[in-house]
């Protein structure tokens, strides 16, 4: 059977009769009633039950006709693959970040990007506020936390890649005031603590729940420090030169926790709800542009490239005498 068997098939079945299958199909009648005969000729079976009145379908001819819409659409959606593959994919992408991430991975992945497919224009938004993506305008964002509940209906999530939030501390901090022996103790520490800025009001992130990986039970501390920010990096930074301790994303500290600028405290302490999610608007048709976006983002994150990536040179914490 070739196409056109299939398509002649669904037309008589559609317009129940041999004359409304060939107006249908753009021919006279007798066409279509030699090339059904031929058809089930070669099958073996009659597809239809035709008397003077009444045109019905067989149990071969109903089999015939399951079978011929689901290859007919693989053939549209074949077609429809290729041709968006002749043309280079154009047009405009919107994206929003976070600030710490966006700056350091998503922005140069998406110049990589870019270089692969020129014709196409690409705006970068670096927010602390996880935007309203229909709403605004935005194809979809590159985000560190799940998508809020209030939009799981209209929203669609990806994960890129797998991260964690884990506790440091340099080492000249840790030779002042020793490791913290267990999460409790981190409420005697000096902790470094992130505000973030939410229209007219401010959170403190200065309440840490943490996955402890032993007892696999989450552990909630109230920390304090004389140093906070609304700046992640800034934070890490305070961290690097001995200000205390912080709770920062590996995809920011890796490095110098490889290096031993920095060192994992308490190790088995975990925040959970940590890795990098593609958070979209729902379409019943994705563009091109964003699928190729995403599978390149997919890509350039799934190996987790901060693991392995050399240590900025940074000028270590002076060790206090």
């Amino acid at each position: 059977m070739d196409r056109g068997d299939l398509e002649l098939v669904l037309s008589v079945r559609g317009t129940g009769s041999l004359a409304g299958a060939a107006q249908a199909l753009g021919v006279v009648p007798s066409v279509i009633t030699k090339r059904l005969a031929a058809l089930e000729q070669k099958l073996g079976h009659r597809l239809f039950e035709r008397t003077t009145r009444r045109l019905s379908l067989t149990a071969e001819g109903e089999a015939v006709c399951t079978h011929a819409e689901r290859l007919l659409e693989g053939f549209a959606a074949l077609e429809a693959e290729l041709s968006e593959r002749q043309n280079e994919p154009s047009g405009a992408l919107r994206i929003a970040a976070t600030f710490g991430f966006g700056r350091h991975w998503v922005g140069p992945a998406i110049a990589r990007f870019r270089q692969q497919y020129p014709a196409l224009q690409i705006e970068l938004r670096l927010t602390e506020r996880l935007p309203d993506l229909a709403a605004e305008g935005y194809d979809g964002a590159v985000w560190l936390w799940s998508a809020p509940a209030r939009h799981a209906a209209d929203w669609v999530t990806r994960r890129l890649a797998r991260n964690q939030r884990v506790l440091a501390a340099s080492p000249a901090y840790l030779q002042r005031r020793g490791l913290p022996a267990d999460a409790a103790a981190l409420a005697e520490h000096e902790c470094l603590v992130v505000q973030e800025n939410d229209s007219a009001t401010i959170r403190r992130f200065d309440v840490w729940t943490l996955n402890d990986a032993q007892s696999r039970q989450p552990v909630r501390i109230q920390v304090n420090g004389p140093l906070c920010s609304n700046s992640g990096e800034m934070a890490r930074d305070w961290c690097l030169a001995g200000q205390g301790i912080v709770l920062r994303s590996l995809w920011d500290i890796a490095p110098q926790l490889a290096s031993g600028e920095l060192v994992h405290v308490l190790p088995r302490l975990s925040m959970p709800e940590a890795d990098i999610q593609w958070i979209a608007p729902w379409h019943p048709k994705t563009p091109r542009r964003v699928r190729l976006l995403v599978d390149f983002l997919a890509e350039q994150f799934r190996h987790e490239p901060w693991r392995s990536e050399q240590p900025a040179r940074r000028r270590r914490a002076t060790k206090p005498t």
